[in-house]
């Protein structure tokens, strides 16, 4: 048995297909997987409208962080050194919203605050954890493999010093 038999040749990757996509996905299972466990902390510990006021705080996070990587993926397909431009943009927006969607909705009756905060609080946290990371296993493409091959410049020939 040779070392090639032993360490088969990996192929080389393509670029990440649609990583705006790819990381909303992973960070919305991240946000929805800490929500779940921290609903049902509040269900065990307190009662079910504390339970629901963790559910409405992540669900906020997760809706609002998602439609900064929906513009992303979006804006990206078509002018991808812009993305982040606009992911910058939209980050400032979405804490706005954010702020906005609680003066509107209002405090209701059954909303635990406590509960509330540090759901959102967390779940901001896993958000962030579970994006960087995605972002940082992103598959880029450096060089176009497609573009037509280059042809080295060269001195034209000066058939006088041919024979020297």
């Amino acid at each position: 048995m040779t070392g090639a038999d032993r360490h088969p040749l990996i192929e080389v990757s393509a670029p990440t297909a649609s990583p705006w996509l790819r990381i909303l996905g992973r960070s919305t299972l991240a946000g929805s997987v800490t929500a779940l466990v921290l609903a049902t902390a509040a269900l065990i510990a307190t009662s079910p409208e504390a339970a629901s006021s963790v559910l409405l705080g992540a669900v906020l996070v997760i809706v609002f962080f998602g439609i900064s990587l929906l513009i992303g993926h979006v804006a990206g397909a078509s002018n991808p050194s812009g993305a982040l431009g606009l992911f910058v943009l939209t980050y400032a927006i979405k804490v706005v919203g954010f702020g906005a969607a609680l003066f509107i909705l209002g405090t209701p009756a059954w909303l635990d605050p406590t509960w509330f905060f540090v759901s959102a609080l967390v779940t901001v946290i896993v958000w962030q954890i579970a994006e960087i990371r995605t972002f940082s296993r992103i598959r880029t493409l450096r060089y176009d493999d497609e573009a037509p091959a280059l042809t080295p410049l060269t001195a034209p020939k000066d058939p006088s010093r041919e024979g020297r």
